[in-house]
């Protein structure tokens, strides 16, 4: 029965931990309706329902997520040990997953991972642009890319890029329309573009910090997005002011596109890094991508502890709504 069984219950485990017979189906490489039949297959032999399935979803019932609290890890070991033989070949090889903002995906993790992957037809990336916290350990990835103050100190932090710094931008036409701001509060005159966290559902909150003073707002404005292009291309088509690290706005500065406000208000920060739990034996592949990104710092660069902003990185939506500007510490 084992035998029989084996295929069919890597078919649940995957559909299960997916959510989806179309997404567990790519990943399988078979067609939906031979996963539909291995696994009413398998309820039927089990005589137990596994998986309630509806229109729009595909979810777990008590005995199935019972079952796949019991294999699944099972399965993950049986990966990782395939993975560990490719050590016995001449050259690295396997898969290795991220998760990853797109600016980040586009401006440091490509043209770092370019060479090597010329150098190592056999390595592969799979990445996963989302800008909301991932549990890169339920959800299987290697790794994944945050600022550095966001991430948990259990993990293994690689920094990949330089420190960063905020910006406050808008265009020309806007400012023609509007008069600069000067400080934190001013910004509440103004319309702000805003950007909603996919992980909690709140706003940003803006931070700023001048001369040891630490000040976050919480700004207005007509327009809300989830990812950080979007906000670029508002404030170029004179929307409203901006919001982001520098780098995403730096080519339309030195066009001239935008205008840069209240420089004096965005001190530098820990930039972003590669994260990742402990491993005893990280697979060849794996090595070489994190070497690859790994980021050495300029002898004129100041060192900036990861979490000198941590307690400054906070949500709106826990913030009181009638206190609109609140300094810090």
């Amino acid at each position: 029965m084992v035998k029989r069984n084996l295929n069919d219950l890597l078919y649940f485990v995957t559909v299960a931990r997916e959510g989806s017979f179309t997404r567990a189906a790519g990943l399988l490489g078979v067609t939906q309706s031979a996963l539909s039949q291995a696994i009413s297959g398998l309820e039927t032999r089990l005589k137990i329902r596994l998986l309630t399935r509806t229109t729009r979803s595909v979810a777990t019932t008590a005995a199935g997520e019972r079952l796949v609290q019991a294999i699944g890890h099972r399965f993950d070991e049986i990966d990782a040990e395939l993975d560990e033989l490719t050590e016995m070949r001449d050259k690295p090889a396997g898969t290795v997953r991220i998760t990853c903002g797109d600016h980040v995906l586009r401006t440091t993790l490509l043209p770092r991972l370019a060479p090597l992957l010329r150098e190592y037809p056999d390595i592969k990336v799979e990445f996963d642009v989302n800008y909301g916290f991932r549990d890169i350990v339920a959800d299987r990835f290697d790794a994944g890319v945050r600022l550095g103050d966001t991430i948990d100190k259990d993990m293994i932090a690689v920094p990949i890029g330089p420190q960063l710094r905020m910006a406050v931008v808008a265009s020309p036409a806007y400012f023609a329309a509007h008069p600069k701001p000067k400080n934190p509060q001013d910004l509440m005159k103004h319309n702000c573009i805003n950007m909603r966290m996919q992980s909690g559902g709140g706003l940003y909150v803006w931070d700023f910090q001048k001369r040891g003073r630490q000040v976050n707002v919480r700004v207005d404005g007509q327009l809300v997005f989830n990812t950080s292009p979007n906000m670029v291309d508002a404030a170029l088509a004179g929307l409203g002011i901006a919001w982001l690290p520098e780098e995403e706005f730096a080519p339309h500065i030195e066009q001239g596109r935008l205008v840069r406000v209240m420089e004096d208000w965005c001190t530098p920060f820990a930039g972003y890094y590669l994260y990742h739990p402990s491993r005893r034996q990280p697979s060849p592949a794996f090595s070489l991508v994190v070497d690859a990104l790994r980021y050495t710092k300029s002898s004129g660069e100041s060192s900036i502890p990861r979490y000198e902003r941590l307690q400054r990185v906070r949500v709106a939506v826990d913030d009181d709504p009638h206190r609109q500007v609140r300094p810090l510490g």
